[in-house]
């Protein structure tokens, strides 16, 4: 069984900086694409960022282009999301996820973390 366990989020100010990570277990991490989404208030699950598994690829929504990365240890099963300059439209629900296909959208990911909290106060 496929788990994956995003670390706390928290509560930031405007301009701030944050990084998230998620540890799966239960399932060969090298081989998955893994993902960042997000879902604010009275929102949908919008796409954050991607990485293939083998770190040649990542992809970004243009919300967050140079402003967040993504990265990922294979040796500890560990996906990032190192989030910078961050702003309040940014405050949100994270979900990493994995999946057998690289993309930016949710449909082709079969495993969610459960969601952390960002706050971005301004």
């Amino acid at each position: 069984q496929v788990q994956l366990v995003e670390s706390v989020g928290g509560l930031v100010q405007a301009g701030g900086s944050l990084r998230l990570s998620c540890v799966v277990s239960g399932g060969t991490f090298s081989r998955y694409a893994m993902g960042w989404f997000r879902q604010a208030p009275g929102k949908e699950r919008e796409f954050v960022a991607t990485i293939n598994w083998s770190f040649s690829s990542t992809r970004y929504a243009d919300s967050v282009k140079g402003r967040f990365t993504i990265s990922r240890d294979n040796a500890k099963n560990t996906v990032y999301l190192q989030m910078n300059s961050l702003k309040p439209d940014d405050t949100a629900v994270y979900y990493c996820a994995g999946g057998t296909l690289y993309s930016g959208s949710s449909s082709h990911y079969s495993y969610w973390g459960q969601g952390t909290q960002v706050t971005v106060s301004s």
